[in-house]
């Protein structure tokens, strides 16, 4: 019987001697490739991570014992680890497990984190807690070098430094989050891992804590050690001890033995604490090792050779049409930049990037740093397009009121992955973008129907006619109309598009889900000789009133369609606008309700969420008897 399947819970890890522990690691990897491979999932990151899971988990007493993964990316050896090895089979299926930590799902899941840079802060309250209740608790954070370039990650190390909180950071250093990791933080790792004098005197080091020393001898010989680095070089330890860690590290984060020996060591000392973790990721995997972008979340695969499987369309996904179309753009405005939070692949701005990387910025992952950086940009007359997941610039909405609407800098800010983004779940479904924006002052708030529109809508917000922008639209594939090398059309702020004539009955759309909405009218016309008024709104703000007046006149029931929260979105502008008015149209809302929508894939929540076209079809049908 193979090792892993003997292993329901961690207390079986702590038997383990060496041999085994290396064992195991093998063997997960070998399940984790198996599973993802038919299942896509974050092959990379959890890749890399085995090891530290398997030791965590053998020194550390969980769940009594709290460890928060950041980002939840690299936890899937954790959670095959802590009972979920059957359901992993079932990892982000529709219900199915998460594909992220998640404190409903499993005691051992200390904390949620589908977003990155969490982890230090919430730990750091644990610890705190646990000290004010008198609770003997070891509370350790894993985060991946890519989530430290977030100012979260920052401001919890200041503050756990100056609370002298007992907390282990454990930095899983693999040089790459989705692309290469960038920045100063970046570098100065880097040099510190690749440092030939530092590694003599860290080597030496560690030989001494091996020496069974007095321990209190042994800590002083590695502040010693440390301090004459310091003048030595100058700067290689500064950083984490100027914040009030004790840095221990590097050490190779894939080598079970040392890592177990360490944490073994650093488990019982006192006070805030880092250790430096360089791993591979994609470890153990050769093609993931090879190209670790693509292999983040590469799909479904073959495992002997690597061949990804996964069926390709011939319809351009939106994020191709953003990327050509930005650097067609650039090439004709040499003010327009690009400013992205460490997606650059993922949103397509890699392709103005290849031709133009003076004029691409990837600030790493740090969404309220980049608003503000495009808005200073956009102070000195820059045209800058910033791209950041809808669900991620949650984190910058401070920024976009203050810094940009407050100030009416023109930043357009484009927001991929708006509506729900399927198998990632909660964390990453693009749900409040519409509402959250619509209220804020100078903004014009827009999502396109289709590829065309998304490229027109571009353009049309570097014209004059256009303030601060924001341009939604979700993830994947348009509905194949044709884009490119098409002339640019400039779309007047708050128009809206007639799809379809009728009366009784009017559905008004916003964003790429009205497309669905096109499908239902057309059934509802073909096979019910039902005529239903359908507007694609294109603009939450402006709103089109001629659109709305056309509609509660020749339409006593009006349907509101949007891949957002019906609360504060389409709906509620609409509603407003006939309470306004004393018109005596009745509004129905089609949308997200009101609660967090787990993972499946798009089509799967469409229908749970009540807006597939079987569902807008539905509703029509109601509407008229």
């Amino acid at each position: 019987m193979a090792l892993l399947e003997t292993i329901s819970d961690p207390s079986q890890i702590r038997d383990l001697d060496v041999t085994q522990l290396a064992q195991l690691c093998t063997e997960l990897r070998q399940y984790i490739i198996a599973c993802c491979a038919e299942n896509p999932g974050h092959i990379g990151a959890s890749l890399g991570a085995v090891e530290i899971a398997v030791a965590v988990h053998k020194v550390f007493d969980t769940p009594h014992d709290k460890v928060v993964w950041d980002v939840g990316h690299q936890a899937y050896a954790h959670k095959i680890l802590t009972g979920r090895r059957e359901a992993f089979k079932q990892n982000r299926k529709y219900h199915g497990i998460s594909g992220f930590p998640r404190r409903a799902e499993s005691p051992y899941d200390a904390f949620g984190t589908g977003h990155s840079s969490t982890s230090i802060s919430a730990a750091l309250g644990m610890a705190v807690a646990a000290q004010l209740e008198g609770k003997h608790e070891h509370v350790v954070a894993v985060i991946g070098d890519g989530a430290m370039s977030g100012g979260l990650a920052f401001e919890g190390l200041n503050n756990a430094g100056s609370l002298n909180a007992d907390l282990l950071v454990i930095l899983n250093d693999n040089q790459i989050s989705i692309d290469k990791n960038i920045g100063a933080l970046h570098n100065y790792l880097l040099k510190v891992t690749t440092d030939q004098r530092y590694n003599r005197l860290k080597k030496s080091i560690w030989d001494r804590l091996g020496a069974g020393r007095v321990r209190a001898w042994l800590q002083k010989q590695v502040k010693n050690t440390k301090r004459s680095l310091m003048r030595a070089d100058g700067e290689a330890l500064s950083l984490f001890d100027s914040l009030g860690f004790r840095y221990f590290g590097p050490i190779d984060g894939n080598d079970i033995a040392s890592l177990t020996f360490m944490l073994e060591r650093l488990r019982d000392i006192p006070g805030p604490k880092l250790l430096h973790a360089v791993t591979t990721k994609g470890k153990g995997y050769a093609p993931a090792e090879e190209e670790q972008t693509i292999w983040h979340a590469p799909g479904t695969f073959d495992v002997e050779t690597g061949r990804r499987t996964g069926k390709k369309s011939d319809i351009a996904k939106f994020q191709e049409v953003f990327g050509t179309t930005l650097l067609e753009l650039a090439r004709k405005d040499s003010r327009i930049v690009g400013i992205t939070p460490a997606m650059a692949t993922g949103c397509s701005m890699n392709i103005m990037q290849a031709e133009m990387p003076e004029r691409v910025f990837d600030v790493g992952i740090a969404e309220s740093h980049a608003v503000t950086f495009s808005a200073g940009l956009a102070a000195e007359g820059m045209l800058p397009f910033c791209n950041i997941y809808s669900s991620f610039s949650q984190r910058a909405y401070d920024n976009m009121i203050h810094d940009v609407a407050l100030q009416n800098l023109k930043v357009i800010l484009c927001l991929d992955r708006g509506g729900l983004v399927g198998e990632d779940g909660a964390t990453h479904h693009g749900a409040f973008d519409l509402a959250a924006f619509r209220p804020v002052p100078n903004l014009t708030v827009c999502a396109p129907l289709d590829e065309a529109e998304l490229r027109d809508l571009m353009y049309s917000a570097t014209q004059p006619g256009y303030g601060p922008t924001v341009i939604r639209y979700p993830r994947g594939c348009g509905r194949g109309t044709p884009w490119r090398d098409r002339t640019f059309t400039y779309i007047e702020p708050g128009t809206a598009v007639k799809l379809h004539e009728g009366s009784g009955i009017a559905l008004l759309s916003i964003g790429a889900i009205g497309t669905k909405g096109v499908e239902a009218v057309a059934r509802a016309s073909r096979e019910q000789g039902i005529e239903v008024l359908h507007f694609d709104m294109r603009f939450l703000k402006p709103i089109d009133t001629a659109a709305l007046e056309e509609a509660c006149r020749k339409a006593s029931r009006i349907i509101t369609l949007e891949d957002g929260v019906r609360t504060g979105g389409l709906y509620s502008a609409v509603s407003e606008f006939v309470a306004a008015r004393g018109l005596g149209c009745t509004v129905i809302p089609l949308g997200i309700p009101d609660r967090f929508v787990e993972q499946g894939t798009p089509a799967e929540l469409y229908a749970e969420c009540g807006y597939d076209a079987d569902s807008v079809y539905q509703m029509i049908l109601k509407q008229k008897n």
